[in-house]
């Protein structure tokens, strides 16, 4: 009996004890490896958050892609529209995102909402315009002056002792004329300012280079391609030729380094154009040639597309080239062809339209006339076809993709172009 009242009382002692002396506590986790955890927790959330934004922007992205490639404007809205003062007018020209209005006593530059941003005058009789990225060349055909502009305005003149042919210019503002005398013609070089370079390049029709009819500065300004007409056993002959003007050109007589006739026997080649440093392009009367420059020291042809038909109208960007031909098979009258600088197809397309002009504005193809006009983009699709209620003189794109700026004698509107719109 005694026992079990002492095993009672130890039993409540162990108990009373319990109650009076907590359980000592578990050890600490880690401080640092908590925090480790939850920063690790947090990062898997963001990256989810980050994940499921990235996909909505890239399915939002492609079906804006798909929406912007695929579908077809029948209508248009004018956002803006600008009246110009006319002038003798001669044409407009694409400068930089905006547009060179150039005329016979005068030119400007206009931006994309129609301001002039500057205005040069002079007098010609018939000026010829050349633009290369940010600089501009306008000479007087026939006559002897030249004139160098850059985005912000003038930046040289130049005036020749012979009548000038043609003229070209260089993203650096190197500019290339050809001159004529009665027995020969010349290329001569100018800087941005005007003062002339110790280069010039002589040609006779008889000579062993020919006749120049067109030349193109690549955008560096160190590379030039020729068109040359030269006679060969009473036949008149075409040639391209590429001269080298940089300190690799030196060991060249003429720093002529590259020549080729045989793709152009009984033709001849009207217009040639670098379309970057390193590809250049020639047109003529039996198709499309692309040149690669890479060995400066020795061009290539790269390829030769052959005309199917008579060519009725070639034009180009610095990144492609597009021929318009007849088509003699088909219901199509014309035959589009759009072409990379590389020389590979982009694209061909028949239509019937009645087009005047034919440019390449980014990725755009724009056929127009005096009233109305057609949009390809490089999948050769057709993206709008309307007509205008004033005269139209130049088409380019405007500040989105579904705008184009529209410009006349007179005046200058941009379009908002729509689905389902009217014509207003």
């Amino acid at each position: 009996m005694s026992d079990m009242n002492s095993m009672n009382r130890e039993i409540k002692k162990d108990q009373l004890r319990r109650q009076i002396v907590p359980a000592l506590p578990q050890k600490d986790e880690d401080s640092n490896e908590i925090i480790k955890r939850a920063r690790t927790k947090v990062k898997k959330k963001r990256f989810k958050i980050f994940l499921v934004v990235l996909l909505l922007l890239s399915a939002g992205a492609v079906s804006l892609y798909t929406y912007f490639k695929y579908c077809q404007y029948t209508g248009y809205s004018v956002i803006w529209e600008k009246s110009l003062n006319e002038g003798s007018y001669v044409g407009y020209l694409s400068f930089g995102s905006n547009v060179l209005k150039y005329s016979k006593d005068g030119a400007s530059y206009i931006d994309s909402q129609g301001k002039e941003v500057w205005i040069q005058s002079y007098e010609m009789k018939s000026p010829v315009v050349s633009v290369n990225g940010p600089f501009a060349v306008i000479a007087d055909q026939q006559g002897n002056s030249i004139y160098i502009f850059d985005k912000t305005g003038n930046t040289g003149m130049a005036t020749t002792v012979l009548p000038i042919v043609k003229a070209t210019v260089s993203a650096h503002g190197v500019v290339a004329v050809i001159l004529e005398d009665s027995t020969s013609n010349y290329v001569y070089f100018y800087k941005r300012d005007g003062s002339s370079l110790d280069v010039k390049i002589k040609a006779l029709l008889g000579g062993d280079s020919g006749y120049p009819v067109d030349i193109s500065l690549s955008p560096d300004g160190t590379q030039l391609i020729g068109a040359y007409a030269y006679l060969k056993n009473g036949t008149m002959n075409g040639r391209v030729a590429f001269h080298n003007f940089a300190e690799i050109g030196k060991s060249v007589p003429d720093r002529l380094v590259g020549g080729f006739d045989e793709p152009y026997e009984q033709s001849l080649v009207a217009q040639v154009r670098f379309l970057d440093d390193t590809y250049s392009c020639a047109f003529a009367d039996n198709g499309i040639s692309f040149f690669s420059t890479k060995n400066a020291l020795s061009p290539e042809l790269i390829k030769q597309v052959p005309a199917e038909d008579e060519i009725k109208s070639v034009f180009f960007s610095d990144k492609y080239a597009g021929l318009i031909l007849n088509n003699s098979e088909g219901e199509n009258t014309y035959k589009l062809n759009v072409y990379k600088s590389n020389g590979n197809l982009v694209f061909t397309s028949g239509f019937q339209y009645q087009y005047t002009h034919a440019d390449i504005d980014g990725n755009l193809v724009i056929l127009y006339n005096e009233d109305s006009c057609r949009v390809y983009n490089m999948s050769g699709r057709l993206k709008f076809s309307g007509t205008f209620d004033f005269p139209i003189s130049k088409i380019r794109n405007g500040r989105f993709p579904n705008t184009l700026i529209v410009t006349g004698p007179q005046n200058m509107k941009e379009i908002r172009l729509q689905i389902g719109g009217q014509y207003q």
